[in-house]
């Protein structure tokens, strides 16, 4: 049994939210019902903080508050256990309390129970009193007090929770409401520092081109080189500008509703058949549920960023196998892209879904690397962000001789 610490009584007291109001219905029929069985006109929950007592709700008076040291449940707190006194006026514990005296009462017979918490807190009393001397009768009604106060605990206990409950609901919406409004200003961030410098890079882009095609550069090849170098390293600008911008785009408003997977993989397909062509890469697409919960548009993202990360980090030793699959998962669909390519470390296969993340260069630094998402510095961290936006999780696992498979979920809606 543990008593309220006197610092803290108050503030548990306060978290009922019983004080200084009506008592609520459930507390005063069980009020009622302990007066009943015990055959007594006055039953009474008291609160208890280390300076007053709160009578909370009651039967045969109006609930009021006294000084602690008045209380004669101050005493049943302390003890720990149900006291029942048939004349108070005979007991030392309270003969002298102004409760018995007459000069806030004239209490004879007294039973209480105490009231405790989950942890075994005793905070209060259950108790039923008589201006006539008497007991509480068989065993039965002492029984019966201690089970209705075990229920008035419990009823307590749940206006805690649910308060608790209340206060984490709005700060959680709270929460989301900032969330959103720092979405906004990312994303118009993001798209105006990729609109800032996809300009002057463009004409940068533009003049090296330019100087590719002079007669002076044409005939050097360490100056072709350089030129070349100069165009692949310009071209991994924008595109990780242009995932800058989707990065900050996607994951956040989104708009679920069935999408046909098979039909999105096909299009996902289409869309990078100049990469899987130029890498000679092979692929398969395993059984797909007609409908799965989602936004179509971002969810094409991630499978866009999947495939083309399957090619562009495939083994120069291998043909490239690109697999898509889906299954049931719990409550909702599992999505897999099986790759045989380079892999991923088990130790660093969360690292990767960190913005500006990657392992290493993608073997091709052609036109199948650059088609393929080779630069990827974000692509998997804004997988991430929108497979979270759907509750799903996303991850990495082994693929087929040594590549690597990478998961996602998409729960169904609740």
């Amino acid at each position: 049994m543990r008593k309220i610490p006197t610092d803290g009584a108050a503030g548990l007291i306060a978290e009922f939210d019983v004080l200084d109001r009506p008592p609520p219905p459930r507390l005063q029929e069980l009020v009622e019902l302990a007066a009943r069985l015990c055959r007594v006109p006055t039953a009474v929950v008291n609160l208890l903080d280390d300076r007053h007592q709160h009578q909370v709700a009651a039967v045969g008076l109006t609930p009021a508050l006294c000084r602690r040291e008045d209380s004669m449940c101050a005493v049943t707190t302390d003890a720990g256990r149900q006291l029942v006194v048939a004349d108070a006026r005979t007991d030392p514990r309270f003969a002298g309390n102004p409760f018995v005296t007459g000069e806030l009462a004239a209490v004879r017979f007294y039973a209480a129970s105490p009231l405790r918490g989950p942890d075994g807190t005793v905070f209060g009393t259950l108790c039923v009193f008589d201006e006539v001397p008497r007991g509480l009768g068989d065993d039965d009604a002492a029984r019966w007090l201690d089970l209705l106060a075990g229920q008035v605990a419990g009823v307590l206990e749940q206006r805690r929770t649910a308060r608790r409950l209340g206060r984490t609901v709005a700060e959680l919406e709270a929460t989301r409401r900032e969330l959103a409004r720092s979405n906004d200003q990312l994303a118009a961030f993001a798209g105006q520092v990729s609109h800032d410098l996809r300009t002057p890079l463009t004409a940068v882009l533009g003049y090296v081109q330019v100087v590719a095609r002079l007669p002076a550069v044409a005939g050097d090849a360490r100056a072709r080189e350089y030129v070349a170098l100069a165009v692949a390293a310009g071209r991994r600008m924008t595109g990780l500008l242009e995932e800058l911008l989707a990065h900050a785009r996607l994951g956040g408003t989104l708009r679920v509703e069935p999408v046909d997977l098979a039909e999105l993989v096909a299009e996902v397909v289409e869309d990078l058949s100049p990469a899987l062509t130029a890498a000679g890469a092979r692929g398969g697409v395993g059984a797909l549920p007609p409908r799965v919960p989602a936004d179509r548009t971002q969810l094409r993202a991630v499978l866009q960023n999947l495939v083309a990360n399957a090619v562009a980090y495939r083994r120069p030793d291998r043909v490239a196998e690109v697999q898509v699959r889906a299954a049931r998962d719990g409550a909702g669909w599992r999505v897999e892209v099986v790759d045989n390519g380079r892999g991923v470390p088990p130790e660093r296969r969360t690292e990767v879904f960190r913005p500006l993340t990657r392992l290493a260069d993608p073997p091709d630094g052609g036109a199948a690397g650059a088609a393929a998402g080779g630069h990827a510095g974000l692509g998997l961290a804004t997988c991430r962000r929108i497979v979270q936006a759907h509750g799903g999780r996303i991850g990495l696992t082994d693929g087929v001789d040594g590549g690597t498979t990478a998961w996602f979920t998409l729960p169904d809606p609740g």
